[in-house]
């Protein structure tokens, strides 16, 4: 079962958090902060101020520390004395938790909403999903067999053992709406309109968030990030052109010359390191 939590944010009680707060410090000045801070009037766009009794201000430093001392307490703790048997996985307001049938999973479902209703609390309706975990040794048949968690697309995949054999397991790989997002990122660079920067100062600026990307999605099915890879040599190739007046007009030419730097420079960018080069034959290697 996974389910996200409906508004956390804007949803937690002030009045129960703060009696956790006190739970974890009798620091006066410490309460009295986070008392004030979360209880600040919010500022309305016709100028007024609105009281609030729930939730936490958008963009704190705190906030993601706050949020998961609450959901500790209404979820990771009831879980661990209430289903000690059925694993778990939380982050923020994302959770996966996992059954041994359809039966358990929909008692655990209701399980979960009245425990989250007591500290008002709401699973989102259009977020919270049964999937069944299909591979060669569950070949039941359920509606939903897919569903995304931290980026990531869990599913039935195609899959070969160390012998070769071709065989069904249910794994995770970047998902496509992850992979629209990055693109939509690089795209937002503009990189093509840096043409005062070298490609070494590029490097500097982007290749480090490359790097995470590829870090966090290399270790399963790595194939799923070549288009990704891919559109960041191509944002480079539009840079070339742009700041080279004689590849300016030369695709095929610009694509070459960068793909010469690459082979002798690969350093400068994680895709290049890993056999992805700019040019048609751009690689397909992952290591």
């Amino acid at each position: 079962m996974v389910f996200d939590v409906k508004g956390l944010f804007d949803n937690i009680d002030h009045d129960m958090l703060m009696q956790l707060v006190r739970k974890y410090t009798d620091v006066p000045w410490i309460i009295l902060y986070i008392e004030r801070w979360l209880k600040a009037p919010m500022r309305m766009p016709d100028g007024s101020s609105k009281e609030r009794s729930s939730g936490t201000p958008q963009g704190g430093v705190i906030l993601p520390l706050l949020a998961n001392l609450f959901m500790h307490h209404a979820f990771d703790a009831w879980m661990e004395n209430r289903h000690p048997y059925n694993p778990f996985e939380r982050y923020a307001d994302d959770s996966a938790v996992h059954c041994r049938s359809l039966k358990q999973a929909e008692y655990l479902r209701r399980d979960v909403e009245a425990q989250l209703g007591r500290w008002n609390l709401r699973m989102h309706p259009d977020k919270t999903h049964i999937v069944y975990c299909k591979d060669d040794d569950r070949r039941g048949s359920y509606p939903e067999t897919s569903f995304d968690f931290l980026g990531y697309t869990f599913r039935p995949r195609r899959s070969k053992n160390k012998y070769g054999k071709v065989f069904i397991n249910f794994s995770p790989a970047v998902s496509n709406s992850t992979k629209k997002e990055m693109r939509r990122k690089i795209h937002d660079w503009r990189i093509h309109l840096k043409s005062d920067k070298s490609l070494e100062d590029l490097s500097r600026m982007f290749n480090p968030a490359i790097r995470g990307w590829v870090n966090y999605f290399r270790n399963f099915y790595k194939s799923e990030m070549y288009l990704v890879l891919r559109h960041m040599n191509h944002a480079l190739v539009l840079w070339a052109r742009r700041k080279h007046k004689k590849l300016e007009d030369h695709r095929k030419r610009a694509d070459q010359w960068l793909r010469g730097i690459a082979v002798r420079e690969p350093e400068l960018f994680i895709q290049w390191q890993m056999g992805i080069l700019p040019g048609r034959d751009n690689g397909s290697r992952m290591s």
